[in-house]
């Protein structure tokens, strides 16, 4: 019986997270696709944590982590290691998601060997180049290579629309995030239990364009808050590139009111988002994930793609200016009634069918077409 061959690349904790569903939806069709996945690595122990999590074991692992290593050489390594490994598969589809160098190398080395691509979490878009960096350029190439885009929302299909992209080719079907979410969710009870009197203030920092000055002045702007209230309580992953490590520990290492830890595993985190009073972040998915969980969300950055959740108001953008950023968290510090409005559970990313719906988008893209590659006769 015909099988469609379809390889999954990628990389990084929020890539594999949000490709999990994904690959477990396509391994329980197994009469209908024969999935092989592929991991980069460059993020590897966060990396290996939701592999595991998920039950996930990669057909091949490149294994391109090395210290301090660059763009450059995650884009040079991912595509010499996807070059023999394509050509010998030669699938049926090649997904990819997001808007990692990874991706968008794993894109690259695809397209020069003329297999179509599928593009999950297609159309995010703040429109600067370097704003967040290099991601906003990598997901634009990646569209331009993509022969079938998996949008998130409605808004991200309309930013393909308007930079030509064929309308019969965008299929809006949620963020497979939200899908993760709920998995973890009904496999874990997880509590929302909270310390008396203490506001608990959960803060992620990891963007490359945030390095230097603007990382150092969030986390100013982090100590000016603990210091001004006693009964806030903070806790801050510190994320392992020693570009952001290093600034952290030296600034905020010696404050009595943070406590900063290890990356957790990804239960352990929706746990500790759960507890959360206030979710201050510059990352991309927990923009995602927090309104799903109820909890209000300050952005540390000066644009955002998900612009969804600002227009729903779970989510306040208040850039890296320390001042800006003291002013918007006490806000929902001192006004119960500012907060209250913040608090409200909704779907605007997903419903939990993203990767339903991409697996049944699949199945009828790759029958009605001719892909040029052999199917698997499996």
């Amino acid at each position: 019986m015909s099988r469609f061959k379809v390889v999954i690349s990628f990389g990084t904790r929020p890539e594999a997270i949000k490709v999990a569903p994904v690959i477990k939806e396509l391994q329980r069709c197994r009469d209908k696709f024969h999935t092989i996945v592929v991991v980069t690595a460059q993020h590897r122990q966060m990396l290996d944590q939701v592999l595991n999590i998920f039950k996930i074991v990669p057909d091949y692992d490149l294994n391109i982590m090395t210290k301090r290593q660059s763009l450059s050489d995650v884009v040079i390594k991912t595509l010499r290691g996807l070059e023999p490994l394509l050509k010998q598969e030669r699938p049926d589809m090649l997904l990819v998601q997001g808007d990692a160098s990874s991706a968008f190398a794993s894109a690259l080395a695809g397209y020069y060997q003329r297999i179509p691509l599928g593009h999950i979490e297609a159309g995010l878009r703040t429109y600067d180049k370097y704003a967040p960096f290099p991601e906003e350029i990598n997901r634009r190439c990646i569209s331009a290579i993509a022969d079938i885009h998996f949008a998130p929302t409605p808004r991200a299909r309309e930013n393909l629309i308007a930079e030509g992209v064929d309308q019969s080719r965008i299929y809006v079907t949620g963020n497979t995030v939200i899908d993760a979410v709920k998995e973890i969710l009904s496999k874990r009870r997880i509590s929302a239990c909270r310390t008396k009197n203490i506001r608990l203030l959960l803060v992620t920092l990891h963007r490359r364009e945030s390095f230097g000055t603007p990382l150092k002045g969030i986390c100013q702007a982090m100590a000016t808050i603990v210091r001004r209230y006693p009964d806030v309580q903070m806790v801050i992953p510190v994320h392992p590139n020693p570009h952001v490590s290093k600034t952290i520990n030296n600034m905020l290492g010696k404050e009595k009111q943070i406590r900063l830890i290890e990356p957790l595993e990804y239960p352990d985190f929706l746990a500790l988002m759960k507890q959360a009073y206030l979710i201050l972040t510059d990352s991309g998915g927990i923009q995602e994930e927090a309104p799903m969980l109820g909890k209000p969300v300050v952005i540390l950055r000066e644009k955002t793609e998900r612009v969804e959740a600002l227009e729903y108001g779970t989510a306040v953008l208040a850039g890296v200016e320390p001042g800006q950023i003291v002013k918007v968290t006490e806000c929902l510090l001192n006004d119960i009634n500012t907060y209250r409005h913040m608090v409200r559970r909704c779907a605007v990313f997903g419903d939990g069918k993203a990767a339903m719906r991409i697996r049944k988008i699949l199945l009828k893209w790759l029958a009605s077409i001719d892909t040029g590659c052999n199917s698997s006769k499996l």
